[in-house]
């Protein structure tokens, strides 16, 4: 029941942070969800690293990459 909490107070800060469209809650909640990913597949199960860590990674990564290329074309 920890894990279902714990990744609901995740997930809501995720989309806390899209519907503000702040960068600094979607760098930081993508951040705990790649962490809390690695670290459920080095402790409970390989997959998560997959099914969790991963689409958050390319998330952050576009979250990134959005940011530059905005810059970029307002320049």
């Amino acid at each position: 029941m920890n894990q279902g909490l714990y990744n609901g107070f995740l997930a809501a800060g995720t989309i806390w942070g899209l519907v503000s469209g702040r960068r600094d809650i979607k760098l930081f909640f993508l951040t705990c969800v790649v962490i809390a990913g690695i670290f459920g597949g080095l402790t409970a199960k390989t997959s998560i690293l997959l099914t969790q860590a991963l689409p958050a990674f390319v998330a952050l990564v576009f979250v990134l990459l959005s940011e530059r290329t905005s810059h970029r074309s307002a320049a």
